[in-house]
């Protein structure tokens, strides 16, 4: 696990160092499945045991999956998919706006004209 997590932090950052802006948002979305499988994998994966308290017990029985990462996990891949949606928007009116969507044409205002 440790190796994907590593490879997908490693594809991630490689490809938000490419010029164009769809690259850049495809490596965020990577970055994010890195983060949430690192935190799942640092929260002891385990098949044992779901996380309920039965009505007798007064805590989860040991070896149970930690609900905790879980519920961080879930907001997270709800907010980064409403992060991605809006950027996917922003790169489409940068591109109707612009005709391009390379990183460097963006900067064209600031270049005097030739």
């Amino acid at each position: 696990m440790a190796v994907l997590v590593g490879g997908l932090f490693a594809a991630g950052i490689y490809t938000i160092l490419r010029r164009s802006i769809v690259r850049i948002a495809i490596g965020l979305v990577l970055l994010g499945h890195a983060a949430n499988l690192l935190i799942f994998t640092a929260a002891r994966l385990t098949r044992y045991e779901v996380p309920i308290v039965p009505a007798e017990a007064q805590a989860v029985a040991d070896g149970a999956a930690d609900p905790l990462p879980q519920a961080l996990i879930l907001t997270a891949i709800v907010i980064s998919f409403g992060v991605l949606v809006f950027a996917l928007v922003l790169i489409q009116r940068v591109f109707q706006v612009v005709g391009s969507d390379d990183a460097d044409d963006l900067t064209t205002t600031d270049r005097p004209e030739l």
